[in-house]
């Protein structure tokens, strides 16, 4: 059996502490709920503070729980509340459209599948689920880069390597994309990401109107595209799925 990790464990318990009771508590308090030499206490402490989880308060020298631990709590209850609020919607897309549906959200300079509902047809499909996926050649990454300003940063500092010969890759023409993303209310990604597959994209907005995914088709290229064009009623489609999934998140009218 694995052994665990005795200082991870310190510093769970350190947080548990400071998420109940008091919320601010000295080093002399911390040390001694936890049974714990005051050095080794303030070690974990200081390692805690320098990566966000932590924050002391300068007149007392008081403890509390940091914003970046709070981020990510809220991060977590963000991407649940999406997947929950688009399991009817995407559904529903995925019957209307014939294709297989994708949630996806920024994540690590990428979009991460949070849900994948399988094209509606007998084909051996595989899950998708927790899968990654780059920013600059897909629809969803598309999407996320035009609406959000963290996923804009991302994916112009990032190496952005084509995977076909029709990768848009330079700074100035990606950017040129993106005008066209937002002007559009959708992204595509024709034969940009895998030869032979399509997909079309729409932004999801939350309640503070600020933009927390995105949901999109993806399928083959002589299905999804009519004349090397996107088929319109898919566009509809997804930018109406897109709206609802916002509207159930208290975002209003797009």
């Amino acid at each position: 059996m694995a052994r665990n990790i005795q200082s991870l464990e310190r510093a769970a318990a350190m947080l548990r502490l400071l998420a109940g009771g008091e919320r601010r508590l000295g080093l002399s308090d911390i040390a001694s709920s936890l049974g714990l030499a005051k050095g080794t206490a303030h070690g974990i402490l200081r390692t805690l503070q320098q990566e966000g989880f932590v924050e002391q308060e300068a007149a007392s020298g008081r403890y509390q729980l940091g914003a970046e631990l709070l981020r990510l709590g809220t991060t977590y209850l963000d991407v649940h509340e999406l997947r929950a609020r688009a399991l009817v919607w995407t559904d529903d897309l995925a019957r209307s459209s014939g294709e297989s549906v994708y949630l996806g959200v920024l994540h690590q300079q990428g979009v991460l599948i949070v849900h994948h509902v399988f094209r509606p047809d007998d084909s051996r499909q595989v899950l998708e689920i927790g899968a990654m996926q780059p920013l600059h050649s897909t629809a969803l990454g598309k999407v996320l880069s035009a609406y959000d300003p963290v996923a804009h940063s991302e994916v112009l500092e990032a190496d952005r390597k084509p995977f076909t010969d029709r990768t848009v890759c330079e700074a100035e023409d990606f950017e040129h994309l993106l005008d066209l993303t937002r002007a559009r209310g959708y992204a595509a990604d024709v034969e940009e990401t895998w030869t032979g597959v399509a997909s079309v994209a729409a932004p999801i907005h939350d309640r503070r109107r600020m933009p927390v995914g995105a949901v999109g088709i993806t399928g083959a290229v002589e299905r999804v595209c009519q004349d090397g064009e996107l088929r319109p009623e898919l566009i509809a489609a997804v930018r109406d799925c897109a709206r609802a999934v916002s509207r159930d998140l208290g975002a209003g009218r797009f």
